[in-house]
């Protein structure tokens, strides 16, 4: 078992000013695989004041050395890429394989974007007789979430290094163990002590010690749409900026000219992706009404070809959920979308045949009408709604209706009627015809999927304060 007794504080790994800590539970075998400390107000005291100090240098460190201190971030989060793999496929189950292209490859992209477009950026224009000016923000207090533990945190990090800032971050205590692993290469990479800072411990301590800290000037929190009402809350009192990624409940519209096999299958991994437990999952497919029957059948041969097990095994596809919390409210979930008579075409409630681990089976419900539960609320689970529709402009209705607005997705042979609708979607992000995730294109949500932008130039431009200089 790993104990890791300490805060990254100032550059010095120091003791905590309590003396608790939190057990880190490997899903896959139930057994704690780690301890981190409990921490609390005082060591958020800490940490604030090391970032403060810090930023009146790390600030004026010119464009080009912030460029370069950032690519040795990079290059050094890449020579320890399977480590991270191995730490995610433990903290949160997702099999090896994916966990070493996504867990390990998209945190390594996140910084290595940052200095092109650091070396591109323009900080300064003219307008008429002023000097506009971005200057970096101050003190950012970061709170992540478990399901991509270190891409979450280097999505806020790097731009927030790059603009200029000093950060305070608080990892999800449920996958803190990669915060450490930034940290130590933080710190290999010759970056100013104070300039990056872990404290580890529960949202409603040190998460709220964070968001009411008035010595921080911005908070950039990811995780559920409840937490982040209170995290803006309490970040409102000293009127500081925040930055809100959120919940989810992301449609996939199949119009009639598509390839139905290829939408619906392509459909079901995108939505299975880290057990569910993805923010932008496509967890409502919306087919046409007279070809419901066709997509039940490709969904459940596809979800049927999912194998469940250990992370480590070659042959497993679908790891654990992450706790024993999640495993009994995606089960509610399971069971409140029978109850109010949706069809189950895949899956179900019922406990598999394994001994130790939080495993779920992979879940398909039809005829889900947009008033069910399951149709309007977040899961975060293994688990897809297919809901018939008759034409396009009740296909847009019904992915409109929800709270939520961070994703979405069309199919169609027709790449600029897809692009025509995807254009109607309230959503921060749209894919036509199953396009790959675009590391530095903006990552948002529209209504209670948030506010302000991660990733790429717009990610950077989160993190910068703007400045009229009249001559």
């Amino acid at each position: 078992m790993t104990v890791k007794d300490r805060h990254y504080i100032g550059g010095e790994w120091v003791e905590p000013a309590g003396r608790g800590s939190i057990d880190v539970i490997d899903p896959t075998t139930e057994e704690v695989i780690a301890r981190v400390p409990d921490g609390n107000a005082t060591d958020v005291d800490r940490a604030v004041a090391a970032a403060r100090l810090a930023f009146a240098t790390w600030s004026a460190v010119p464009v080009a050395d912030r460029a370069r201190r950032l690519q040795a971030v990079a290059d050094g989060l890449a020579a320890r890429a399977e480590e991270i793999a191995v730490l995610v496929s433990q903290e949160v189950g997702m099999p090896l394989a994916q966990s070493r292209m996504i867990q390990a490859g998209l945190p390594a992209l996140d910084f290595g974007s940052m200095p092109g477009l650091l070396r591109a950026y323009d900080f300064e224009e003219e307008i008429g007789n002023s000097l506009v000016v971005r200057e970096p923000i101050g003190v950012v207090g970061a709170i992540t979430p478990w399901n991509y533990p270190l891409h979450q945190i280097a999505g806020k990090v790097a731009p927030a290094l790059a603009a200029g800032c000093t950060v305070v971050l608080k990892p999800s205590e449920v996958a803190p163990l990669t915060a450490y692993l930034l940290a130590e290469v933080i710190e290999q990479a010759g970056l100013p002590a104070g300039v990056f800072n872990v404290v580890t411990g529960t949202g409603p301590v040190v998460g709220e010690a964070i968001a009411a800290h008035p010595g921080v000037d911005m908070v950039s929190f990811t995780g559920s749409t409840t937490a982040g009402r209170r995290v803006s809350e309490v970040a409102a009192r000293t009127v500081k900026r925040v930055s809100l990624e959120l919940g989810g409940k992301s449609a996939s519209i199949i119009l009639d000219d598509a390839d139905l096999r290829t939408a619906v299958v392509h459909g079901v991994g995108k939505c299975f992706v880290n057990s569910g437990q993805t923010c932008v999952a496509p967890t409502r497919m919306l087919v046409p009404r007279d070809r419901l029957a066709e997509a039940e059948t490709i969904a459940a041969a596809a979800t049927a070809a999912y194998t469940l097990g250990d992370p480590f095994d070659e042959d497993t596809t679908l790891g654990p959920v992450v706790s024993q919390a999640q495993l009994a409210r995606v089960r509610g979930y399971i069971e409140t979308g029978i109850a109010e008579g949706a069809k189950l075409v895949a899956g179900g409630p019922h406990p598999l045949p394994l001994e130790d681990g939080y495993f779920i089976r992979p879940t398909v419900f039809s005829e889900v009408t947009p008033d069910m539960t399951i149709a309007r609320e977040e899961i975060f689970g293994p688990v897809l709604a297919i809901l018939p529709y008759d034409d396009e402009d009740e296909a847009v209705r019904i992915a409109n209706d929800t709270v939520y607005g961070l994703s979405g997705a069309v199919w169609s042979a027709d790449p600029a009627r897809a692009t025509d609708l995807a254009r109607r979607l309230r959503t921060g992000q749209v894919d036509i015809n199953g396009a790959a995730f675009n590391p530095v294109a903006p990552f948002g949500g529209y209504k209670q999927s948030g506010n302000g932008r991660e990733l790429g130039r717009h990610g950077l431009e989160e993190f910068l304060e703007t400045k009229a200089i009249q001559l």
